[in-house]
């Protein structure tokens, strides 16, 4: 959970990078170059050099200086928190290399360096963040972050080659939940601490295109069928960590669900500037109708889950 910040901010800051070189200059600076445009692929290589750097040097600054080195070593993290954290290097991996690739394509570089060099951003930078990990006493790297960061980079390479099309998004939707005021410093004290640190309120989605696995069909271009996945009652990584609610230690369990959803990268546009703002809102599950079952509350219906 210690990553969650940074994370998102060199996400935030890479998938923002086009918008901000388009505030001015014509939209049709965000139309990609059919061949390899030597100005642009410097422009990417090198904002993506200084925004990794910046995020792992600040990332050492914040959690890393006040606490001694140790001999590289793992930890096994893997039972806590319900694999939620896992779940979020997943997702984290998936869209930092997608934006990765989809940058270099606006630079004109070919599909293969795209898959090589753009999809592999995410699965570089958060593994450097486990190589900091792993010589920190007081944490230690992970092998089920790694895992999870290498499966997500693995999904979108994986539907390049096989789809040439993204079928299959992970993405993400967040609702407040009573917990953080049990643990504020943990699950967080304002909002978008709480969207960061929270995993009570977070539910991460595999957001599948139908039109895309039944071509020539009558199905909207648009229209995706969403599985989802969540937790509730956590108020500590492990069980026998949990405050207790009165006498007794939270019970908590597994949260599954069926909806619709959006692919706004489905919606046709001739304007550049919309396919750019939709690839990157393309992250956040739209809220609508939803299906949710758990062991505990057995299968109940949201008119509108979010």
């Amino acid at each position: 959970m210690k990553h969650q910040k940074i994370y998102l901010l060199f996400l935030l800051t890479l998938i923002g990078f086009p918008f901000t070189f388009a505030q001015n200059s014509n939209v049709s600076f965000l139309k990609p170059f059919d061949s390899i445009n030597k100005s642009r692929l410097n422009t990417v290589l090198i904002s993506e050099s200084i925004l990794a750097t910046g995020a792992l040097v600040g990332l050492n600054q914040i959690w890393y200086a006040d606490y001694p080195k140790s001999d590289f070593h793992f930890i096994n993290d893997n039972s806590e928190w319900l694999q939620m954290d896992k779940v979020g290097h997943f997702y984290s991996s998936y869209h930092l290399g997608r934006f990765g690739s989809e940058m270099l394509e606006w630079s004109g570089a070919s599909k293969h360096k795209q898959l090589v060099y753009g999809s592999g951003l995410g699965f570089a930078f958060l593994t450097a963040v486990e190589v900091m990990d792993g010589y920190s006493s007081e944490w230690g790297a992970s092998s089920g972050d790694i895992l999870a960061n290498a499966s997500g980079t693995a999904l979108y390479v994986s539907q390049e080659i096989f789809w040439s099309e993204q079928r299959i998004t992970p993405k993400f939707s967040f609702h407040t939940t009573q917990y953080s005021n049990y643990r504020p410093n943990v699950l967080g004290r304002s909002l978008m601490e709480q969207i960061l640190k929270d995993y009570n309120g977070q539910t991460y989605w595999l957001s599948i295109n139908l039109f895309s696995f039944s071509k020539g069909s009558k199905i909207p271009k648009w229209l995706n069928l969403a599985l989802g996945y969540g937790g509730d009652k956590m108020i500590a990584g492990n069980v026998e960590k949990s405050t207790p609610f009165g006498a007794k230690k939270t019970e908590r369990y597994r949260q599954f669900y069926l909806s619709l959803d959006v692919d706004l990268t489905k919606i046709e546009t001739k304007s550049h500037f919309l396919k750019t703002f939709f690839s990157v809102f393309n992250t956040i599950k739209i809220p609508a109708p939803t299906f949710e079952y758990s062991a505990n509350e057995g299968l109940r219906g949201h008119i509108l889950y979010f």
